[in-house]
């Protein structure tokens, strides 16, 4: 198996579960696949966050968030690894609650990661909501 499909089946494996966790309320499995290394960042669609402290309260507040995930899809479009780096590019189709509400929503979702001591590790993640495309502006 070659760099790219090993890292291909991690992010089909061990990131697709920490995000299916984090939807369903529990941070802990995302917390294990990201970066313990400066720097790490978030560019999200609820908050931003840089740095160790400011990433681990954003996980924080999202597990408080999110509950009784009923569907999670990453739909990848595009990545690359080249030596201890990769990224990922892709659309995030997720029903779910927040705050009790159940929601419905696409992230659009661009992720780098770092090769940590042969580990994957996430170091930073830039998501924004997808909005409907309006017919009348197209």
């Amino acid at each position: 198996m070659n760099d790219r499909d090993e890292f291909l089946h991690w992010v089909k494996s061990t990131l697709y579960e920490a995000e299916l966790a984090l939807h369903n309320g529990d941070a802990d499995p995302r917390r294990v696949i990201w970066s313990r290394n400066e720097p790490v960042s978030i560019l999200g669609a609820l908050r931003n966050a840089y740095g160790l402290q400011e990433v681990e309260d954003a996980f924080t507040a999202l597990e408080q968030m999110f509950s009784g995930c009923t569907s999670y899809d990453f739909e990848l479009q595009a990545c690359d690894v080249l030596g201890d780096m990769a990224y990922t590019a892709g659309l995030e189709h997720v029903s779910t609650s927040m705050d009790g509400e159940p929601r419905t929503f696409t992230l659009r979702a661009t992720q780098v990661y770092r090769r940590e001591e042969g580990q994957w590790r996430v170091a930073h993640r830039h998501a924004d909501m997808v909005s409907p495309r309006n017919p009348e502006s197209s």
